[in-house]
């Protein structure tokens, strides 16, 4: 199916949306002053139109900068949820009128044969509509004012039976899924990390996605993020956006180039990025193995670079094991039935969905539908998942409902 097939059918559903949508507006506005009916004529017209200049732009030329590609975005995103919004409810009042008129032809052919007259929209449900199209707008309007950097702490423990005294009450800091091109507002990003530091870890777990496509997205963001230190160190691994597979490169050589510029940038941060392989955390005369793998995915054709076997080798000293894979769909696939010496997994990748609910006890989000593990602490006997909400955004740049993280996770001596 082509590319441009694809085009032409998003955009025409899209009219017809706007279209249905219209129609319900112009009849509710009928007894409303000439001026305020074609003020919303214009705004009707001018959204629609908006909208599908901004898929063209998408489509077209997709390698725009990241707050251009935000804002085509949010302008999509923003006119298709109001439009559906309010269309679920035109809907039902027109499945209403449906019945109501086959009842009243029935009656008036049994009666007089004559037809039924037609029946008029409900005012009721036409505003409904029009207040519930507007629900998304606020909605989205917040959460990308408000949600996209109201990074939140969240404190788990994990007890462990092999854990090491000398390891016992060790702090780990885990940032998942920066997306430094997505970014809008460095000071709020600059808050994010400095509470991180006021948190004083031990040590500190990146679990991939730095940048949506290209490395060149996390230069300005260095200052800030070589900021982000501990005593025993901060680990990183790769994610699926770190390869630059979504991008099209003029040769492969250019594509290759790009991971060795963000495997620099690691660098350059001061992070210890693990490729497949492991490092040995030693206190007290005690060791923890740290083993980092690229990325590794069992849903939706993720790649899967990581090699795990190879990492893990030359870990069997170590009391306890701590593995840094960015997909959380790596440890039902994987780790839970080839590797149970692996205690801990630390994951990220769904960004749960950056929109859901969480209050108290009741968690959700769509995500789940696709993701057994989205979101917090998962255990299988003595094995344990840790899946970060993720500090960044992607494509929507805000979050409604499922905010920005700071992990930082407690080892207890069970």
């Amino acid at each position: 199916m082509s590319r441009l097939f694809i085009l032409a059918t998003v955009v025409i559903l899209l009219f017809a949306v706007d279209w249905y949508v219209f129609q319900a507006l112009r009849q509710w506005t009928l007894s409303s002053p000439s001026v305020f009916r074609k003020a919303v004529t214009v705004l009707a017209a001018a959204l629609s139109v908006g909208s599908v200049i901004c898929i063209l732009l998408l489509f077209l030329a997709p390698n725009q900068s990241g707050t251009l590609r935000n804002f085509l975005v949010v302008v999509i995103f923003a006119n298709l949820m109001t439009k559906i919004f309010a269309g679920l409810f035109l809907f039902m009042d027109d499945l209403i009128r449906l019945g109501k008129w086959i009842v009243s032809r029935f009656d008036q052919s049994r009666t007089t044969g004559g037809t039924a007259a037609p029946i008029t929209r409900s005012e009721f449900m036409v505003q409904a509509a029009v207040v519930a199209g507007s629900v998304p707008l606020i909605g989205i309007t917040y959460g990308i004012l408000s949600g996209a950097h109201d990074y939140r702490v969240r404190r788990v423990t994990v007890k462990l039976p092999n854990l090491p005294r000398s390891f016992d009450g060790l702090r780990i800091a885990q940032l998942s899924d920066i997306h430094s091109g997505s970014f809008f507002n460095k000071t709020a990003v600059k808050g994010g990390v400095e509470m991180l530091l006021r948190e004083k870890p031990d040590v500190v777990f990146f679990t991939g996605d730095l940048v949506n496509n290209v490395a060149s997205e996390v230069k300005e963001y260095i200052p800030l993020f070589e900021k982000v230190k501990a005593p025993l160190g901060v680990y990183s691994t790769l994610g699926n956006h770190d390869y630059g597979d979504y991008v099209s490169w003029a040769t492969p050589q250019a594509k290759r180039q790009n991971l060795e510029n963000l495997k620099q940038a690691h660098s350059l941060l001061g992070w210890d990025l693990l490729m497949n392989e492991h490092r040995m955390l030693k206190q007290g005369g005690d060791q923890l193995a740290v083993i980092g793998i690229e990325n590794w995915g069992a849903k939706a054709n993720f790649p899967k670079y990581g090699r795990l076997a190879q990492a893990r080798q030359g870990t069997g000293e170590a009391a306890v094991k701590l593995l840094l894979s960015h997909d959380p769909s790596h440890w039902e696939a994987q780790v839970l039935t080839d590797f149970p010496d692996i205690d801990v997994m630390f994951a990220g990748h769904t960004h749960g969905m950056q929109f859901g609910v969480e209050i108290g006890n009741v968690k959700w989000s769509p995500v789940q539908y696709v993701y057994k593990q989205w979101a917090g602490l998962y255990s299988r006997q003595n094995q344990h998942l840790y899946v970060n909400r993720g500090y960044g955004y992607l494509g929507f740049p805000g979050r409604i409902g499922i905010l920005p993280e700071i992990t930082i996770m407690e080892l207890k001596k069970s």
